[in-house]
């Protein structure tokens, strides 16, 4: 989701920008930049970016100040990893916001809320999968594309939400009636849109998932 910057107080932007900011370089600390720069996974990494900054392109309006869209950032995870998720999903931020489709004042927010938020769930979600679940086909693809991708948007919506209603922009009432009925919208496009492309991508292309492998899903199952 994308706000207007002109809702929030210089000063919530800056903690904001902090926050991200700070996100932002751990997560280009902790970057496997050896393992994405090889030649044969950068031009992945970057095509995959370029795809979310389309897929962000394309959205809603819910109200003058809040449009939605479609994240896509739990496959980014699972092919590439938290770090290069955040790291992904702010590029994808950069070149939308750089095209006028999202403010600068407002990239933290949107930064937080588009990349942060789906990418960290999706990070955990698969550690508790992995943990709690057996590890087989169906189960990955389930948990981790299908439900965790829906997960992640309904998320991410209702952090922007929250924000609007501690802003003071609009009131709970106000959100539960024009906001909050989206969410069922959201769940379930995003749901099948992330498991399909896992789905496809596990079957035929799963050295492009680091998350995935054959050994751990497949073999004696």
């Amino acid at each position: 989701m994308e706000l207007n910057s002109e809702i929030f107080s210089r000063d919530f932007h800056l903690l904001l920008a902090v926050m991200y900011g700070g996100i932002l370089a751990y997560a280009l600390r902790i970057a496997r930049w050896r393992w994405i720069l090889d030649h044969r996974r950068i031009h992945l990494f970057l095509g995959v970016t370029l795809v979310l900054a389309l897929l962000w392109h394309v959205r809603a309006q819910a109200e003058p100040v809040v449009a939605l869209h479609l994240l896509g950032v739990t496959t980014v995870t699972l092919m590439f990893g938290w770090a290069q998720a955040i790291i992904a999903s702010g590029l994808a931020m950069a070149i939308l916001t750089a095209n006028g489709r999202a403010e600068w004042e407002m990239f933290a927010f949107n930064g937080l809320i588009n990349g942060v938020i789906p990418a960290t769930l999706s990070q955990l979600s698969l550690l508790a999968v992995r943990t709690w679940l057996p590890r087989n086909f169906f189960i990955y693809v389930l948990g981790n594309g299908f439900f965790t991708a829906g997960l992640s948007v309904v998320a991410a919506t209702l952090s922007g939400g929250a924000l609007l209603v501690l802003g003071g922009v609009f009131s709970y009432q106000e959100i539960s009636q024009v906001y909050l009925p989206f969410l069922p919208l959201l769940f379930f496009p995003e749901a099948f849109l992330n498991g399909w492309i896992v789905t496809i991508l596990v079957c035929y292309k799963p050295q492009w998932i680091y998350s995935f492998s054959d050994e751990h899903y497949l073999h004696g199952k």
